[in-house]
């Protein structure tokens, strides 16, 4: 049902998504740039109203993997005061973030971010609620440690196995890596991420009556993985394509970023590193080193999460 819900909430926000990266800033946006206070990054002008215009702003950590931002914090506004034909920017003060933008997609993911905020509960303390499919990239023979504590020396629960290389005689649908163990991630604290539902590798994509008993079996249960040890597809989060954001909002700051082999990311490839989480969001690196957030990050082996 979760998912039902995300791809209605995603064909509501692409048209609204493809006419925001063609729009042209408002004349005022340039100059209010050097009202923005110290530590704070501005991202889209997201209205004007007579002679007062809002500016999204967000910390300029929130892309720092030691200090990642939330989608679940309150946020805030550079309300500027501008001239009477509203094209330059006179003062600004900043102010909390108390009214949502029409046309911002906050609001069509909004339910979906309350139902994670509503498990933060349910999961250990300081933990950020996260939603999004991964897999393990540890290559590791004696598998990726899943913990029972976000820390290196917790006890280790059980772990996930290394990538398998399937063998039925020419059967097998075994990509030349071998098959990775997915899983979902639940939450992230401190470096860790918080898995759970792994599942045996390859075992989605080879026919099931085939499969063999003695394949590998991983800790299908809930713990902590590095967050090095992880990676995922890019997957459609009807965000604007080609970059990533400095916070997890549609309305920061975009940055282009390219995939491996060159070209804007989208849904084919995946990141170079996962970093955090929060929400439906994931921190990210990208493959020519650009830090950022993308919504919906996937584990399918097989195509797109388009």
């Amino acid at each position: 049902m979760r998912v039902l819900r995300l791809i209605a909430a995603t064909m509501l926000c692409v048209a609204t998504q493809a006419a925001r990266a063609d729009d042209t800033e408002p004349a005022w946006r340039a100059s209010a740039l050097a009202l923005v206070p110290a530590g704070y990054v501005a991202g889209t002008a997201y209205r004007t109203h007579g002679s007062t215009g809002y500016l999204a702003v967000y910390p300029a950590p929130s892309n720092d993997p030691k200090t990642p931002a939330s989608v679940f914090a309150a946020r805030q506004a550079l309300v500027v005061t501008l001239t009477s034909d509203a094209t330059r920017a006179v003062s600004a003060e900043l102010k909390p973030r108390v009214e949502p933008d029409p046309d911002d997609d906050a609001t069509d993911f909004a339910k979906l971010h309350a139902e994670l905020a509503a498990k933060r509960a349910t999961l250990p303390d300081g933990t950020e609620p996260c939603d999004l499919g991964a897999w393990s990239i540890d290559k590791d023979p004696a598998g990726l440690n899943v913990r029972a504590e976000p820390s290196a020396t917790a006890r280790v629960l059980g772990t996930l196995p290394p990538p398998y290389r399937l063998k039925l005689g020419g059967a097998e649908n075994t990509p030349d890596g071998g098959w990775l163990t997915e899983f979902r991630i639940i939450g992230f604290r401190n470096g860790w991420f918080l898995i759970e539902g792994a599942k045996p590798p390859g075992k989605d994509y080879e026919d099931e009556k085939r499969y063999p008993r003695s394949a590998p079996k991983p800790y299908a249960g809930r713990g902590w993985v590095a967050s090095n040890k992880v990676g995922a597809a890019y997957a459609n989060g009807a965000t604007r394509m080609g970059g990533l954001f400095q916070a997890p909002f549609v309305d920061a700051k975009w940055m282009p970023a390219q995939r491996e082999l060159g070209g804007a990311i989208d849904t084919d490839g995946g990141p170079k590193r996962m970093l955090a989480c929060s929400g439906l969001w994931g921190l990210v690196e990208s493959q020519d080193g650009v830090r950022g957030w993308w919504r919906a990050l996937c584990s399918n082996q097989v195509t797109n999460c388009s």
